[in-house]
């Protein structure tokens, strides 16, 4: 079977209705520079702006940088730069199935090895914008030279690109670009705009460049939110090929819900033009309740779910909702406890319809969203997801939350590393190893491998270090959750969450 590219398009014979790139895509100037190849760009920034470019209210293409060494970068190449969406899901009550071929992307950079390559697109005048999505931790200051080729850390890199537009352009104020992070932190926009002041700062880069750093750009905080799973299985990503009629080695796979909330004024909308064409791409001064929403509800619930679902035996997200009582808990952490903890002042009908939402999303049955997947980072996405919730909820009702206590000591559980292979931590489910990609994956394996159960609770709960709080403090929290892990190692995970729905069932007769 060919392989998707430019040449084979023409050719393609496909079951599916599929939407085309327009012919003349490829003469589209590079208006983006985007850092980052995942998945979750692809689903959702880019997917938008080559919505805007069929409708020519963007007539943009992006460039892309990829910084890490994992991967086939190889494969855009092969592809003409082109990937296949497959949006699957329910809208409005109704089944939706849409299948395109995106072709916003233009090129795709090496960081490490085409680094003069970045940097001559940072000297563009039809440049506008930068986008970015590298991971939760990837937003962060580390000391970091940004004459080197390249820089180590996104920032780093960032900023010499900004400093390589800035002697280009003489400083012309009208040069400066919006960049828009969609890295899953609070404020990630105004984190960034920071850490790349200091960095200035520190490279002892000129007072001039500085001032034009902090005036001509515009650091926008963002919130992206689809689900957009990796790799379809392979029985998935075979049955796919056959009826698209062509080999896609960057099919990617996402849910109808779409939303890409970003915070700018009128000049951000301007430079954004893409905005028109999708209503869920929405450009405010103030996107808090739409942060706090997605965040709260349902990261959170991936988060306090994850770890007990897949030790309980489920890979997916849809398995586990087609289990009764997996669901139930799903729902009850979110609806229960979740809701009641948000540290945001929220309506709660609008909560509570934004949550059931969340659960239909998680039931959509075209959707293979691995938990292990959801893992990756397991302790930074429990502290910025959950912890300021947990913390709330104890303000609020000053009691123990039955239901995130259970996915906190599930959480434990799952970063008992028993193995340690190429610098990666392993983990045990029923005799099988699993990969545990955390940063505190080795600090972990070290507590569990000399602390009981118990002592290692409170440990982890007062390293202020992990959390900003030591967790000790909260009333009865430490106690229940090293009472439900020694359950769960005793009997099983699947065994003692079924315990507390039997306990509940008996309370409430």
């Amino acid at each position: 079977m060919q392989s998707l590219s430019v040449q084979s398009l023409p050719t393609v014979q496909s079951q599916l209705a599929l939407t085309l790139p327009s012919s003349n895509d490829d003469q589209l100037p590079e208006r983006v520079l985007q850092f980052g190849t995942g998945v979750l760009l692809r689903g959702l920034p880019d997917y938008f702006i080559d919505k805007a470019n069929r409708q020519g209210v963007f007539n943009g293409r992006i460039v892309v940088v990829k910084s890490t060494s994992g991967g086939d970068m190889t494969a855009f190449a092969r592809q003409d730069n082109l990937y296949t969406l497959c949006i699957r899901g329910v809208e409005n009550s109704e089944l939706v199935e849409e299948t395109v071929v995106c072709s916003a992307i233009s090129r795709v950079l090496s960081a490490k090895q085409q680094w003069d390559e970045v940097l001559q697109v940072a000297t563009s005048p039809e440049l506008q914008i930068v986008i970015s999505n590298t991971t939760e931790v990837g937003i962060q200051l580390i000391q970091d030279d940004v004459r080197q080729s390249p820089p180590e850390s996104f920032p780093g890199k960032l900023l010499a690109v900004l400093y390589a537009r800035y002697q280009a352009f003489n400083g012309d104020p009208t040069k400066g670009l919006v960049i828009v992070p969609t890295e899953l932190i609070p404020d990630n926009g105004t984190k960034l705009e920071a850490i790349l002041l200091e960095l200035a700062h520190r490279n002892a880069l000129e007072g001039p460049f500085i001032d034009w750093l902090e005036s001509a750009n515009t650091c926008c905080n963002s919130l992206v939110d689809r689900i957009v799973p990796g790799r379809p299985d392979p029985a998935t990503h075979h049955a796919l090929t056959e009826q698209l009629g062509y080999e896609d080695d960057l099919l990617t796979i996402s849910e109808v819900y779409r939303l890409w909330a970003i915070e700018g004024d009128e000049s951000v909308q301007n430079v954004l033009s893409f905005h028109k064409a999708d209503e869920n791409i929405v450009i405010r001064p103030n996107i808090d309740l739409f942060r706090e929403l997605k965040l709260r509800l349902l990261n959170g619930t991936h988060t306090l779910s994850c770890g007990l679902a897949f030790l309980s035996g489920f890979d997916t997200v849809r398995e586990a909702m087609d289990d009764e009582l997996l669901s139930s808990f799903i729902s009850g952490v979110m609806l229960g406890e979740l809701i009641p903890g948000i540290p945001y002042p929220v309506d709660e009908k609008a909560a509570q319809r934004f949550g059931f939402q969340v659960l239909d999303r998680f039931r959509n049955p075209f959707i293979e969203h691995r938990w292990l997947a959801i893992t990756m980072q397991y302790s930074a996405k429990m502290q910025m997801r959950n912890i300021p919730t947990l913390l709330h909820y104890y303000r609020q009702l000053g009691v123990t939350p039955r239901y995130i206590t259970l996915g906190f000591a599930a959480y434990l559980l799952f970063m008992k590393a028993t193995t340690q292979e190429d610098d990666v931590w392993y983990g045990e489910r029923e005799g099988v190893n699993y990969p545990i990609y955390d940063a505190q994956a080795g600090y972990f394996a070290d507590l569990w491998a000399r602390l009981s159960p118990q002592a290692l609770t409170i440990t982890v709960l007062q390293n202020t270090t992990l959390w900003g709080h030591d967790l000790n403090q909260l009333p009865g929290f430490a106690d229940s959750v090293s009472l439900y892990l020694v359950q769960m190692i005793e009997t099983g995970v699947f065994n003692t969450v079924s315990a507390q729905f039997d306990h509940l069932e008996t309370l409430s007769k």
